[in-house]
C-alpha cells in the first residue's frame, strides 16, 4: 500500500496525465499527495557570458507557482490530501532527476509517479529525458505516464 506519493511535474500535458492518475491512485489508496515542480537555476545560463536577468527568475518562479497551486487545488477538489513543493536546484552538477530523488527518499515517499514524453532519437538525444534519469538511480518504486 502506498500512503506517501510524490508525482513530479512540468506544467506539460503529459504531467497533467500524471497528476491524474497519482490523484487516482491516491483516492484508492487513502494517500497523501506531494506535488513537486523542480527548476534548475544554475544551467539555465551555463556557459553564456550574460547573467540570467532578475526579471526573467521571478517571472519562471511565478509561473511555476501558479502551477504547483492549480495542481494541489485539482488534488484538494477530489478528496485528496496534498502539498506542492518548489525545487530549486542551485549547485552546479545536480540534476533535475536528482533533486526529485532527493525530495522523494527526504519526505519519504512510497511511490514515485512522473510523465515521459516517450522521446526517441534525435529529440531524446538533444532533450535527454528525466524519467530515465530518475528510472536509473530511484531507491522508490515508480509509476511511468505516458504521453497520450
Amino acid at each position: 500500500m502506498y500512503k506517501r506519493i510524490l508525482v513530479a511535474i512540468d506544467g506539460s500535458e503529459t504531467s497533467d496525465h500524471a497528476l491524474q492518475e497519482a490523484v487516482k491512485l491516491a483516492r484508492n489508496q487513502q494517500s497523501m499527495l506531494r506535488i513537486v515542480y523542480a527548476i534548475d537555476e544554475v544551467n539555465i545560463n551555463a556557459g553564456s557570458e550574460f547573467p540570467y536577468p532578475e526579471e526573467l527568475e521571478n517571472a519562471e518562479e511565478k509561473y511555476v507557482l501558479g502551477i504547483l497551486e492549480k495542481a494541489q487545488d485539482s488534488a484538494h477538489s477530489a478528496g485528496i490530501k496534498a502539498e506542492s513543493r518548489l525545487l530549486r536546484i542551485d549547485k552546479l552538477g545536480l540534476r533535475i532527476a536528482d533533486a526529485i530523488i532527493e525530495e522523494a527518499k527526504s519526505w519519504p515517499a512510497d511511490l514515485l509517479v512522473l510523465g515521459t514524453h516517450g522521446r526517441s532519437g534525435l529529440s531524446h538525444l538533444l532533450l535527454g529525458s528525466v524519467a530515465e534519469g530518475i528510472i536509473r538511480i530511484s531507491p522508490v518504486p515508480i509509476l511511468l505516464i505516458r504521453a497520450k
